[in-house]
């Protein structure tokens, strides 16, 4: 076989043919553009979202830091920050136990020292001003100098009140810089001098593992060369130095890596891996179906010019190049175009799902990172040269004898003789044409239906997010009020209780309805005797006893406890002889029964040694046996002290008020009635502002604009996604019709040549784009309820908030439009390709 090079003359047949086909470039250069606009959106939202995530939880941690050391020497420091495996190490000294300016009842602030890389690390680098040098400078947060009233300005004094070793020390500083402060970590910073921690070497003494003091403690937080395997490499770190990873052993460092990285060492399990591959799998395969339709119809249109090139000599492999070349030059042009639009639209959809996750606030940026690209267009990529590969094999099989004579699924099937006395009513006719080419047909009826599934999808995600599900977690009473050591997790009770002034000033607002208060604080010093766990070390008191968390609840908050098994018995509480355990939930808010401590009818005997009613070995105490009533679920935010505990138990308020001394009032919950919820969210506003500073709400008001942020974001960023992918479907939609319309030409002319009007013509297309319309309702109910049963069900029960609702109605809203285009796109687009008169048509067989 002789080779020529001709290379060259394939390539000008490739282009020129391009040219010729302007209507088909511009057609498939939008289906490329949306195809790789589908893949570039997915790719930044997932990429930008974990990113964004990551950054937020670094912030929220405090540091980007991949691990820290706490509480450790400066001795610890010399011998650790010289590791190999160490990258970058920072020194944050911590100059007090506590901040006690009043402005920080409720958001407390921290006095560190940190050296650059803390700085830097830590997010507390000034943006204005310059670093602290002087003993008495000072850098700080901008909301931590807007609560105590200072100006930002370089220079501007400042007082602070200092707990050394429960020692109050007032200090004066002088503002030497700041930064923005960030929404996500609400807890003040105030940065001193290197100056500062020389001139007071004494007071900042590390005596942690003497006091617990945190006055003097160094805390290292320490950056690796990437964020595999971090347990193992802090591990390597502090056991090479000469320290020990055991609590018990007298050289332990107290340590712990950053779970902003934790994702970054999770495996992917299989079902997970599928998932992810079936969506992939989904996009490329929707994609494929209008991309394919577009070269078909390319090559349907031309399929003479083929069969005459293979008349010359041409091979079936150049007219596939010729093919290939054309979708390459078409990819340059469409996939650019939609590696920007997709890129644009992920950009502004990763803040809304960042605003209404529990980083809400969070400052996002999505950077346009290179594998963003890279894997978006190498996607559409292959999908393209998958989708040509099919209309290239046709045209490189094709005779030049079947060329001149091809018509639309002209096949030996089709030429089968049929007796019938009606096959030539209008809609017979239409659906033995779909018939014609079942796989297209079936095509475009699943291209359609796809973004139809996906649209009844969304809508049920969004609407079996349960409102009450979600508030409940978080207040499960329309306000709960407390002191505001209480929300910051610090509440011990009685000098941080709720003072009876706000109470009294709530009860007597109008529309307020019903109210109770709820006992309890770590300085009563209860504990419980359990003799099933006398092997347990942790969480005991001096004496021996497991240290335990009793409440008090009043008639409302105590009829409201979520009963889990047992009863709920006003009257055999009252006497006093029974009680409640508490039993913590999972996200899912599903009981962990495992951490239950005692069976229903077992005996629980409580001790409380703020009392005086017995001594016994040099300890006071009263003690008072019960027995087990039910076991009810401990809600975080409404019905505990927001701390952990592992025994938990609830009283009747009269009933816990004999057992201690001073029974403390941690939070009282209280609802109000529909048409005052405004009026009383604005006066708790104003109360806790100007009367009691001091004193602070929640309200499922708050919790509630969440929720429907959440709502709004699943609706926005899935339509999104349904438009594009409806988009394609109405796009191949299109591109069949007009595949059977041109493939047709020669039969259209000779059916109207033997009689056959325009308007019945226009009947049988009409009637086509009918039973596509029909077939992908059809289709579309069946996917979706089974989709909805089998997928979104199971979805719906892993997420607590989620309670699945079965639902249809936004397809049975979108059918009738979707007739209206299934009848409406065939008549334009027969319009468009009746230029030519019968006689032409049936001239261009010859």
């Amino acid at each position: 076989m002789i080779k020529v090079k001709n290379k060259k003359a394939i390539r000008n047949l490739a282009d020129k043919s391009y040219r010729a086909n302007k209507v088909r470039n511009l057609i498939a250069i939008i289906a490329i553009a949306l195809t790789a606009v589908l893949f570039t959106t997915l790719f930044t939202m997932g990429i930008g979202t974990v990113e964004g995530l990551q950054q937020a939880t670094m912030r929220q941690a405090g540091g980007d830091g991949h691990a820290v050391l706490k509480y450790i020497t400066d001795e610890e420091f010399n011998n650790i920050k010289d590791h190999v495996l160490i990258k970058e190490i920072s020194y944050n000294r911590m100059l007090c136990d506590g901040v006690e300016n009043k402005e920080f009842l409720k958001r407390r602030a921290e006095f560190w020292y940190d050296d650059d890389g803390g700085m830097k690390l830590g997010f507390c680098e000034p943006t204005s001003g310059h670093k602290p040098v002087a003993e008495n400078e000072v850098i700080a947060d901008t909301k931590t100098l807007q609560l105590m009233g200072v100006p930002l300005e370089v220079g501007a004094p400042l007082t602070l009140t200092l707990d050394i070793r429960g020692e109050e020390v007032q200090r004066d500083f002088v503002l030497a810089g700041w930064w923005e402060s960030d929404p996500v970590f609400n807890v003040g910073q105030i940065l001193a001098s290197r100056a500062y921690v020389d001139a007071h070497p004494a007071e900042l003494q590390n005596s942690y593992k003497v006091d617990n003091s945190l006055t003097g403690v160094i805390n290292a937080s320490i950056m690796f060369k990437n964020s595999i395997d971090l347990e193992g490499k802090l591990a390597k770190v502090i056991t090479d130095s000469g320290y020990s990873l055991d609590e018990k052993a007298p050289n332990y460092l107290e340590h712990n890596v950053s779970w902003a990285y934790l994702s970054t060492n999770f495996g992917m399990d299989a079902g997970t891996l599928i998932a992810l591959l079936s969506g992939l799998l989904l996009i490329v395969f929707t994609g494929y179906l209008i991309i394919y339709n577009i070269f078909q119809i390319s090559v349907i249109r031309d399929i003479r010019f083929y069969g005459l090139l293979k008349t010359i000599g041409t091979t079936g492999r150049q007219i596939r190049r010729i093919i290939r070349r054309q979708a390459l030059i078409l990819s340059t042009i469409g996939i650019p175009i939609g590696l920007i639009l997709g890129f644009s639209i992920g950009k502004s959809l990763v803040p809304l799902l960042i605003n209404n996750s529990t980083y809400a606030g969070s400052a996002v940026s999505v950077s346009p990172s290179p594998w963003i690209f890279i894997g978006s267009a190498l996607f559409a990529l292959v999908t393209v040269l998958i989708s040509t590969f099919k209309p290239g094999r046709i045209a490189a099989s094709v005779s030049p004898v079947e060329a001149v004579r091809y018509t639309d699924g002209n096949t030996k099937q089709n030429c089968k003789p049929k007796k019938s006395t009606d096959g030539g009513k209008m809609p017979r006719m239409a659906l033995a044409n779909l018939g014609r080419n079942k796989r297209r047909t079936v095509l475009v009826v699943i291209s359609l239906s796809l973004s139809l599934v996906l649209l009844n999808t969304v809508f049920t995600l969004s609407q079996s997010i349960d409102m009450n599900k979600f508030l409940s977690k978080f207040v499960d009473t329309d306000f709960l009020i407390a002191h505001a050591d209480y929300f910051q997790n610090d509440y011990s009770g009685p000098e941080n209780q709720t003072s009876e002034s706000f109470i009294q000033a709530v009860e007597t607002q109008p529309g307020f309805e019903a109210g109770g208060r709820l006992y309890g604080g770590r300085a009563e010093g209860f504990a419980a005797e359990d003799e099933k766990n006398t092997t347990q070390e942790y969480n005991r008191n001096p004496y021996g006893d497991l240290m335990a968390a009793v409440y008090g609840l009043e008639g409302m908050p105590l009829q409201r406890l979520e009963l889990i098994d047992g009863e709920l018995d006003d009257a055999k509480l009252a006497t006093g002889k029974y009680i409640l355990e508490g039993v913590p939930l999972d996200d899912n808010s599903i009981p962990e029964m495992e951490n239950k401590h005692y069976e229903i009818g077992d005996a629980v005997i409580l001790h409380n040694y703020k009392g005086t009613s017995e001594t016994f070995a040099g300890r006071e105490y009263t003690t008072q046996e019960f027995i087990m009533l039910g076991h009810v679920a401990i809600k975080h935010y409404s019905n505990s002290d927001r701390t952990g505990w592992d025994y938990n138990f609830y009283l009747p308020a009269d009933v816990y008020k004999t057992m201690v001394v001073q029974p403390a009032v941690m939070s009282y919950a209280f609802n109000v009635s529909e048409d005052q919820e405004a009026a009383m969210e604005r006066f708790l506003q104003s109360y806790t502002d100007s009367v009691e500073p001091v004193m602070n709400y929640v309200s499922k008001f708050t919790s509630l604009k969440e929720f429907s942020g959440m709502q709004s974001t699943v609706v926005m960023i899935g339509g999104a996604l349904s438009f594009i992918i409806g988009l394609i479907g109405i796009l191949n939609f299109v591109n069949a019709i007009l595949t059977s319309i041109l493939t047709r030409r020669k039969e259209f002319a000779m059916l109207q040549s033997i009689g056959m009007t325009r308007r019945q013509l226009r009947r049988i297309l009409m009637f086509e784009g009918f039973y596509y319309t029909l077939g992908t309702c059809a289709l579309s109910l069946v996917f979706s309820t089974l989709f909805s049963l089998l997928i979104v069900k199971s979805f719906c029960g892993l997420l607590w908030f989620f309670s699945y609702h079965f639902i249809l109605w936004p397809l049975l809203i979108v059918l009738p439009f979707l007739f209206m285009l299934g009848m409406m796109i065939p008549l334009v687009s027969y319009a468009m390709t009746d230029k030519q008169s019968i006689v032409e048509r049936l001239r261009e067989a010859e």
